[in-house]
């Protein structure tokens, strides 16, 4: 069974992008994450508690989880959730934060001890040219500066946080931290919204849908099969599987969102995914 998560994760993990843009459509994108996040929090806790599993225990394995989901749940998603409901296109916001793999490489070697080879920077070289193909004639034109700001944010967020996530991954059981994680989620997006944002959500179908669809897809389902494989595997084995969603969630995309890429976006796509996946293959 386990072999298939990888497969769920990507179709799950691209899904998100697009239920994204109906929920920001319809709500601020600090006061959505909010919501998420309590009800998420709330499901991890009562699956703890049906599990037998206290959430009382040592006060650092706490911190350490809840920056854990300040990092994943605050500004990673803070980052794509901002810069999609100010205009950036959902497949260009996938590509950016999946250049992910590459940096944790990179960040891997001196962090976590991992080797980083020849290969890995003719992949990082690839992923990074590719991504400027796509950026390099559309900033301030068809992707806004603030958009490509909060994005960067969210890819050192979650590259940040993959590999802090794998020190920390055997501290607690997984619906524990997973519960930690929204929390911390939870309480940075409350903060946001009572000193920085305009908080509003407009409850009518679409935003129910789609909110649903991230709460119990992703949240409960991709993310908790992304903390068990940086769990299982090593933290630059993991995030391989991601050079797959940009390619995914612009298919999506243009099926869903009736969103155009041009000729120069798609080689893009290509060129970023084969250097992604050179960087990241054994």
């Amino acid at each position: 069974m386990i072999r298939i998560y990888p497969l769920i994760f990507i179709l799950l993990w691209s899904s998100a992008f697009i239920t994204t843009k109906p929920i920001v459509d319809n709500s601020d994108p600090f006061a959505a994450l909010a919501f998420r996040f309590f009800f998420v929090a709330l499901g991890f806790c009562l699956f703890s508690f049906y599990l037998n599993q206290s959430l009382i225990t040592n006060k650092r394995k706490i911190a350490e989880s809840v920056l854990s989901g300040v990092l994943f749940h605050g500004f990673y998603l803070g980052g794509v959730f901002y810069s999609i409901s100010i205009g950036m296109p959902v497949g260009i916001a996938a590509l950016i934060v999946t250049l992910q793999p590459v940096l944790t490489n990179i960040l891997s070697g001196p962090i976590l001890d991992e080797k980083i080879t020849t290969q890995q920077w003719i992949g990082v070289l690839l992923g990074f040219t590719g991504a400027s193909l796509v950026l390099g004639l559309d900033i301030g034109s068809g992707i806004p500066l603030l958009g490509l700001i909060a994005t960067i944010i969210a890819l050192l967020s979650i590259t940040i946080s993959t590999i802090w996530q794998k020190k920390i991954s055997k501290n607690l059981p997984l619906s524990v931290s997973n519960f930690y994680q929204a929390f911390g989620g939870c309480l940075f997006h409350v903060l946001i919204v009572i000193f920085l944002a305009e908080p509003y959500i407009n409850f009518n179908k679409v935003f129910i849908i789609a909110m649903s669809h991230q709460v119990l897809l992703v949240s409960f389902g991709a993310f908790t099969i992304l903390m068990l494989l940086i769990k299982k595997n090593s933290a630059s084995k993991t995030v391989s599987i991601f050079f797959l969603i940009p390619s995914t969630s612009a298919l999506m995309a243009w099926f869903f969102l009736n969103e155009k890429l041009t000729n120069l976006d798609i080689v893009g796509f290509i060129v970023t995914s084969v250097g992604v996946y050179i960087a990241t293959r054994d």
